[in-house]
Protein backbone atom coordinates (compact mmCIF):
# COMPACT_ATOMS: atom_id res chain seq x y z
CA UNK A 1 0.00 0.00 0.00
CA UNK A 2 1.30 3.71 -1.05
CA UNK A 3 1.65 5.74 1.57
CA UNK A 4 0.10 9.10 0.55
CA UNK A 5 1.68 12.63 1.33
CA UNK A 6 0.16 15.74 3.17
CA UNK A 7 0.18 18.90 1.31
CA UNK A 8 3.04 20.42 2.90
CA UNK A 9 4.93 16.93 2.50
CA UNK A 10 4.76 16.80 -1.08
CA UNK A 11 5.91 20.43 -1.83
CA UNK A 12 8.56 20.31 0.65
CA UNK A 13 9.42 16.69 -1.28
CA UNK A 14 9.01 18.07 -4.74
CA UNK A 15 11.44 21.03 -4.04
CA UNK A 16 13.97 18.24 -3.05
CA UNK A 17 13.73 16.63 -6.18
CA UNK A 18 14.11 19.86 -8.13
CA UNK A 19 17.02 21.25 -6.40
CA UNK A 20 18.55 18.05 -6.51
CA UNK A 21 18.03 17.83 -10.51
CA UNK A 22 19.25 21.48 -10.48
CA UNK A 23 22.35 20.69 -9.11
CA UNK A 24 23.12 17.03 -10.48
CA UNK A 25 22.89 18.86 -14.18
CA UNK A 26 24.67 21.69 -13.28
CA UNK A 27 21.07 23.60 -13.75
CA UNK A 28 19.23 22.83 -16.93
CA UNK A 29 17.00 26.30 -18.25
CA UNK A 30 14.19 24.26 -18.08
CA UNK A 31 14.21 23.96 -14.07
CA UNK A 32 14.50 27.53 -13.57
CA UNK A 33 11.09 28.52 -14.47
CA UNK A 34 9.36 25.56 -13.36
CA UNK A 35 6.42 26.61 -10.94
CA UNK A 36 7.10 26.55 -7.37
CA UNK A 37 3.83 24.39 -5.75
CA UNK A 38 4.71 25.95 -2.16
CA UNK A 39 4.81 29.94 -3.71
CA UNK A 40 1.60 31.76 -4.46
CA UNK A 41 3.44 34.52 -5.85
CA UNK A 42 4.44 32.94 -9.11
CA UNK A 43 6.34 34.51 -11.97
CA UNK A 44 4.75 35.58 -15.20
CA UNK A 45 6.96 33.27 -17.35
CA UNK A 46 4.93 30.28 -14.90
CA UNK A 47 1.39 31.87 -15.02
CA UNK A 48 1.78 31.29 -19.29
CA UNK A 49 2.47 27.74 -18.84
CA UNK A 50 -0.23 26.12 -21.13
CA UNK A 51 -1.38 22.40 -20.40
CA UNK A 52 -3.71 20.89 -22.27
CA UNK A 53 -6.14 18.53 -20.29
CA UNK A 54 -8.60 16.07 -20.97
CA UNK A 55 -10.85 13.08 -19.69
CA UNK A 56 -13.08 10.73 -21.12
CA UNK A 57 -16.11 9.75 -19.07
CA UNK A 58 -14.69 7.90 -17.02
CA UNK A 59 -11.79 10.32 -16.36
CA UNK A 60 -14.56 12.97 -15.91
CA UNK A 61 -14.69 13.95 -12.04
CA UNK A 62 -11.36 13.85 -11.76
CA UNK A 63 -10.22 16.32 -14.24
CA UNK A 64 -12.86 18.08 -13.07
CA UNK A 65 -11.24 18.20 -9.45
CA UNK A 66 -7.89 18.62 -11.27
CA UNK A 67 -8.86 22.12 -13.33
CA UNK A 68 -8.42 24.12 -10.54
CA UNK A 69 -5.81 22.74 -8.91
CA UNK A 70 -3.68 23.26 -11.87
CA UNK A 71 -5.20 26.69 -12.09
CA UNK A 72 -4.19 27.42 -8.56
CA UNK A 73 -0.90 26.57 -8.99
CA UNK A 74 -0.58 29.18 -11.36
CA UNK A 75 -0.79 26.96 -15.04
CA UNK A 76 -2.84 27.76 -17.63
CA UNK A 77 -5.60 25.28 -18.51
CA UNK A 78 -7.23 24.32 -22.15
CA UNK A 79 -10.01 22.00 -20.90
CA UNK A 80 -10.16 19.83 -23.95
CA UNK A 81 -13.22 17.96 -23.41
CA UNK A 82 -14.97 16.11 -22.27
CA UNK A 83 -17.82 18.14 -20.26
CA UNK A 84 -20.22 15.56 -18.60
CA UNK A 85 -19.80 12.20 -17.74
CA UNK A 86 -21.89 11.24 -20.38
CA UNK A 87 -20.60 7.98 -22.43
CA UNK A 88 -17.56 8.82 -24.87
CA UNK A 89 -14.51 7.30 -26.83
CA UNK A 90 -11.19 8.22 -25.10
CA UNK A 91 -9.25 8.06 -27.80
CA UNK A 92 -10.81 11.28 -29.53
CA UNK A 93 -9.91 13.19 -26.10
CA UNK A 94 -6.59 11.63 -26.06
CA UNK A 95 -5.39 12.32 -29.63
CA UNK A 96 -6.79 16.45 -28.82
CA UNK A 97 -4.42 17.06 -25.65
CA UNK A 98 -1.66 14.95 -27.80
CA UNK A 99 -1.96 17.05 -30.94
CA UNK A 100 -1.71 20.92 -28.74
CA UNK A 101 1.53 19.10 -27.29
CA UNK A 102 3.21 17.70 -30.54
CA UNK A 103 2.09 21.06 -32.52
CA UNK A 104 3.98 23.33 -29.26
CA UNK A 105 -0.10 24.81 -28.48
CA UNK A 106 0.43 22.94 -25.11
CA UNK A 107 3.45 22.76 -22.94
CA UNK A 108 2.57 19.90 -20.84
CA UNK A 109 -0.76 17.12 -21.61
CA UNK A 110 -2.75 15.46 -18.89
CA UNK A 111 -5.35 12.73 -20.01
CA UNK A 112 -7.47 11.16 -17.34
CA UNK A 113 -9.57 7.92 -18.61
CA UNK A 114 -10.18 4.71 -16.01
CA UNK A 115 -7.05 3.05 -16.13
CA UNK A 116 -4.83 5.23 -18.24
CA UNK A 117 -4.20 2.71 -20.80
CA UNK A 118 -5.42 3.36 -23.51
CA UNK A 119 -5.27 6.95 -23.39
CA UNK A 120 -1.60 7.03 -23.27
CA UNK A 121 -1.65 4.33 -26.15
CA UNK A 122 -3.56 6.85 -28.16
CA UNK A 123 -0.75 9.88 -27.32
CA UNK A 124 2.33 7.60 -27.70
CA UNK A 125 1.07 7.37 -31.74
CA UNK A 126 0.90 11.10 -32.33
CA UNK A 127 4.37 12.56 -33.75
CA UNK A 128 6.71 14.36 -30.91
CA UNK A 129 4.28 12.80 -27.85
CA UNK A 130 5.90 10.66 -24.89
CA UNK A 131 3.30 9.85 -22.47
CA UNK A 132 3.68 8.21 -20.10
CA UNK A 133 1.00 6.33 -17.46
CA UNK A 134 2.09 7.27 -13.96
CA UNK A 135 0.58 6.11 -10.60
CA UNK A 136 2.71 7.29 -7.91
CA UNK A 137 5.74 9.70 -7.16
CA UNK A 138 8.30 7.37 -8.36
CA UNK A 139 7.04 6.54 -12.20
CA UNK A 140 6.07 10.75 -12.04
CA UNK A 141 9.31 11.47 -11.07
CA UNK A 142 10.96 8.76 -13.70
CA UNK A 143 9.02 9.32 -16.45
CA UNK A 144 10.40 12.95 -16.45
CA UNK A 145 14.07 12.89 -15.23
CA UNK A 146 14.51 9.47 -17.76
CA UNK A 147 12.11 9.51 -20.01
CA UNK A 148 11.66 13.46 -20.74
CA UNK A 149 7.73 12.84 -21.06
CA UNK A 150 5.97 15.57 -22.13
CA UNK A 151 2.19 14.41 -21.81
CA UNK A 152 0.96 11.89 -18.54
CA UNK A 153 -2.25 9.64 -18.01
CA UNK A 154 -3.48 8.82 -15.31
CA UNK A 155 -6.33 6.08 -14.23
CA UNK A 156 -8.86 7.36 -12.53
CA UNK A 157 -10.71 4.12 -11.45
CA UNK A 158 -6.72 3.59 -10.09
CA UNK A 159 -6.31 6.27 -8.14
CA UNK A 160 -7.88 8.83 -5.47
CA UNK A 161 -8.03 12.85 -6.10
CA UNK A 162 -5.65 13.31 -3.11
CA UNK A 163 -2.79 11.07 -5.14
CA UNK A 164 -3.84 12.24 -8.74
CA UNK A 165 -2.51 15.82 -7.26
CA UNK A 166 0.89 14.58 -5.89
CA UNK A 167 0.89 12.78 -9.26
CA UNK A 168 0.52 15.52 -11.45
CA UNK A 169 2.74 18.01 -9.41
CA UNK A 170 5.67 15.86 -9.29
CA UNK A 171 5.39 15.47 -12.86
CA UNK A 172 5.14 19.36 -13.83
CA UNK A 173 7.93 19.96 -11.20
CA UNK A 174 10.53 17.08 -12.50
CA UNK A 175 13.13 17.92 -14.63
CA UNK A 176 14.63 16.35 -17.48
CA UNK A 177 17.74 14.68 -16.54
CA UNK A 178 19.91 14.80 -20.02
CA UNK A 179 23.12 12.99 -19.83
CA UNK A 180 22.69 9.09 -20.98
CA UNK A 181 18.94 9.96 -20.57
CA UNK A 182 19.00 11.52 -23.56
CA UNK A 183 20.61 9.40 -25.89
CA UNK A 184 17.89 6.81 -25.10
CA UNK A 185 15.00 9.81 -25.50
CA UNK A 186 17.07 10.80 -28.90
CA UNK A 187 16.88 6.80 -29.55
CA UNK A 188 12.79 6.88 -28.47
CA UNK A 189 12.25 9.61 -30.90
CA UNK A 190 14.27 7.95 -34.18
CA UNK A 191 11.48 5.29 -33.98
CA UNK A 192 8.94 7.99 -35.25
CA UNK A 193 11.19 7.85 -38.71
CA UNK A 194 11.45 4.38 -39.08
Amino acid sequence: MTKQLSESELQELVQQIVQRTIGEVGGIPEASSKPNPSSTNLKPENRSRRIALAADHGGYSLKENLKPFLQQQGYQVDDCGTHSSESVDYPDFAYAVAKKVSEGEAWRGIIIDGAGIGSCMVANKVRGVRAAMCYDHATAVNSREHNNANVLTLGAGMIEPSLARQIVLTFLNSTFGGGRHARRVDKIMDVENK
